[in-house]
């Protein structure tokens, strides 16, 4: 496959480079240190489990924040689109698994990956699906593999591990000629958690039922090679993954005000924010006007089903340093509101007309979807040290 030329470029000359306070706004910025500090840490954790790490590259869509995931080499990633598989690809990449369930388009177009020689495998919950990803392979003229996907908590879609169309989605894809290569979960409702031990008992209710869904396969004559579970939440809770053989995870790169809400992260390991310059005040209303709305910083609110409703984020100075109690409290399409969170005593700061602040995401795979780069910075210094490109599209 032909490789696109959109490698990060790294900016050698710190003297030279241009700073945090000159760049253009709004502008995204990724703090090199805390990305890595956020691998190291669940690389770490899988590692002493003995359980292999699939990372999630639906956050980051970057080249760059890859290969800081696999400093020596590449490996195995997850991926929520076939643009991703199909960029990562060119870099490399050749263990992908497309955690979305499988469509006829989306069917055909992984079948030209396979064909090239990269092993994505997709995922699936019905007969249907496996006889449509049969149909694609043996017009492609190869051999497809995929995942049935498990519903460990009501959260999306797959099946229950006690669902009599369990078997029967694997004899449909024995029938079909496609390869089954395991079961696949996630616990998506860990992310309205926020306590230690509901937290634990979400990531082991994860474990347990990929694990049952694994050995009823097993039982019925069906190899189940591989055991797939995933989320950042459960990824750092979890105690005993006996059974398990891969964890995916992909926000916990960034981290986010979500993450923190749950009791993942503290704000000071979220890597990505906004940066935005201050465009206007309205003393009478307690308002600052920032020129990052919706269009740079998402309209996600998950935080408002917290214990602590965030806004559109949180405030920080130039230097990452939080306002006590100042969010985004409105947003409209390229305007943000900065306000004193409602019920808080604390003062509106004087932050005056043209100063510049950096505002913290509630979903960090939501605010850099909109931003056609990192402006790559490290903890203590305002140089911009690279500009990564990210990936885009479906």
């Amino acid at each position: 496959m032909q490789r696109s030329d959109v490698r990060g470029t790294d900016i050698q000359n710190s003297e030279t480079a241009a700073t945090v306070g000159t760049l253009a706004t709004p502008a995204l910025l990724l703090d090199k240190h805390r990305l890595d500090r956020n691998l190291a840490r669940l690389s770490s954790r899988m590692g002493a489990r003995g359980v292999a790490l699939r990372p999630h590259m639906k956050t980051a869509k970057s080249i760059d924040v890859a290969r800081r995931a696999y400093p020596s080499g590449l490996g195995p990633i997850t991926v929520s689109t076939l643009a991703e598989a199909e960029y990562f690809a060119q870099y490399g990449f050749r263990d992908m698994t497309y955690a979305v369930g499988v469509a006829p388009h989306t069917a055909e177009r992984a079948m030209r990956l396979r064909k090239a020689g990269i092993d994505l495998k997709m995922l699936l919950d019905s007969p249907e699906q496996a006889a449509m990803l049969g149909e694609a392979g043996r017009a492609a003229a190869v051999a497809p593999s995929a995942f049935i996907e498990i519903d460990c908590d009501g959260h999306r879609g797959g099946l229950t591990a006690t669902d009599p169309k369990l078997i029967a989605v694997a004899a449909a894809l024995a029938e079909a000629g496609v390869t089954l290569v395991g079961i696949l979960t996630h616990a998506g409702e860990s992310y309205s958690l926020c306590t230690s031990d509901a937290l634990v008992a979400a990531a082991e209710n994860e474990r347990a039922v990929a694990v049952a869904a694994a050995e009823t396969l097993r039982t019925a004559g069906h190899e189940c090679p591989v055991v797939s579970v995933g989320s950042t939440p459960t990824a750092h809770f979890a105690e005993d993954l006996t059974g398990v053989t891969e964890m995916r995870a992909g926000v916990y790169m960034f981290f986010d005000l979500m993450m923190h809400g749950v009791g993942v992260c503290t704000t000071e390991d979220i890597a990505i924010s906004v940066l935005a310059t201050v465009i206007g005040t309205k003393p009478e209303k307690g308002w600052i006007l920032v020129d990052a709305g919706w269009m740079a910083l998402s309209r996600d609110r998950g935080t408002a089903a917290q214990r602590v409703d965030q806004g559109y984020g949180l405030v920080c100075d130039l230097s990452g340093q939080l306002y006590p109690n100042l969010i985004v409290a409105q947003a409209s399409q390229e305007h943000g509101i900065l306000a004193i969170r409602s019920g808080s005593a604390a003062a509106l700061p004087h932050i005056p007309i043209g100063a510049k602040v950096r505002i913290l995401p509630n979903h960090a795979c939501a605010m850099a979807s909109h931003h056609e780069l990192y402006n790559v910075v490290s903890e203590g210094s305002d140089a911009i040290k690279a500009q990564w490109p990210r990936m885009r599209g479906w």
